[in-house]
């Protein structure tokens, strides 16, 4: 007699539902990202201030992503590690 298929297992995707209400989705890792819109001048002031702040060779520090809006504003998210250990 053949054995009929139930539903997948659940586990898997209970397990990953919990890590993303405790604020820690997979894949996210442990980087501090922070996203700004500014107009383009103030844009690239930001982004030096993060890099004076928290050097790229020490915290990985990187404008992640980025795009132009209206109005000559830039829409950017940079990335850092918490600590340079």
């Amino acid at each position: 007699m053949a054995r009929v298929p139930g539903p997948p297992p659940l586990e898997g995707l209970r397990r990953r539902i919990e890590r993303h209400r405790r604020g820690k989705p997979a894949g996210e890792g442990h980087f501090v990202r922070e996203t700004f819109c500014l107009e383009r001048q103030a844009a690239r002031e930001k982004a030096r201030e993060w890099f004076d702040l928290w050097p790229k060779a020490a915290y990985w520090t990187e404008v992640e992503s980025w795009r132009m809006l209206e109005g000559d504003r830039i829409e950017f998210t940079m990335r850092r590690l918490p600590s340079a250990d």
